[in-house]
């Protein structure tokens, strides 16, 4: 089976070094991995719910807002030129947040519909997907070495996060599915292809993008789930606590693999 990755024996240099032996800008996909995404997903999906309804500035002005916090965060991750949990973390959680806000101005806002939205989202995330291989040949994340395949990863990123909003929507709101039901349709979904890359051979480049993509709407539905009122579906924790919550796991996480990095650094030093 053919994949999109890259030979490195084939790679172009930066600066002077081969790109292959750079440090990669993104963690490795691990358990930890998904989990903390899961968690910056709930939290995303709650903070932004919470911004946008409580703090009285309205969605356009806190979506506008969010997005220049957005921007001073990638800003930091790009300075990194490698992987850096924090930096990385913050910008992940940051676009989670973003990207709803940004469906939800699409649909709230524009009058939009959650069908056209999730259309348009998937449009431009594909065109991101042509344009990133076009230029680079690969969409591995084990690849992302460079500012401009970095620059393609942080879009493909926050597309992935929009489309994953208006489908999770389109389908426990639209389509009246709920937030439980919702949630455990998706997990299936993951499931299943998860299944087919370790048993069926699916490429991995292309079932870490779909599972990325569906992994919005599984904590999306979640976090609505614990957030929610009771007479909504929900479970009446509130947007403060569940966002808190799942913030301080995040935090706790990212300190605690970061100090293993430092770790491992000083081990292969010594």
């Amino acid at each position: 089976m053919t994949t999109l990755s890259l030979d490195p024996a084939q790679s172009p240099t930066f600066g002077n070094v081969p790109i292959h032996d750079t440090p990669n800008r993104v963690p490795e996909v691990t358990i930890s991995f998904w989990l903390i995404k899961l968690m910056a997903v709930i939290m995303g999906e709650t903070a932004a719910d919470f911004l946008a309804v409580n703090l009285g500035l309205g969605l356009t002005a806190m979506s506008l807002l969010m997005a220049a916090v957005l921007v001073v965060a990638l800003v930091l991750q790009f300075q990194q030129k490698r992987y850096v949990p924090w930096s990385y973390w913050l910008a992940v959680v940051l676009i989670s947040i973003v990207g709803t806000l940004v469906t939800d101005n699409l649909v709230d806002n524009l009058g939009v519909s959650l069908v056209t939205t999730t259309v348009l989202c998937t449009i431009l995330l594909g065109l991101t997907f042509v344009a990133w291989y076009a230029s680079e040949r690969t969409l591995s994340i084990h690849e992302v070495k460079t500012t401009r395949r970095e620059a393609f990863y942080w879009l493909a990123i926050l597309f992935t996060f929009a489309l994953g909003t208006a489908a999770g929507d389109l389908v426990a709101e639209h389509f009246g599915l709920g937030y439980l039901a919702t949630g455990i349709l998706f997990g299936l979904i993951i499931a299943s292809i998860t299944l087919g890359y370790f048993a069926l051979g699916l490429d991995g480049i292309w079932a870490f993008w779909i599972s990325y993509i569906f992994t919005r709407p599984l904590g999306a539905s979640f976090g609505d789930l614990l957030s929610q009122p009771a007479d909504y579906g929900g479970l009446g924790l509130g947007t403060i606590l569940t966002s808190a919550i799942f913030l301080a796991a995040i935090i706790g996480i990212v300190i605690y693999m970061s100090a293993m990095r430092r770790t491992i650094a000083q081990t292969n030093i010594g």
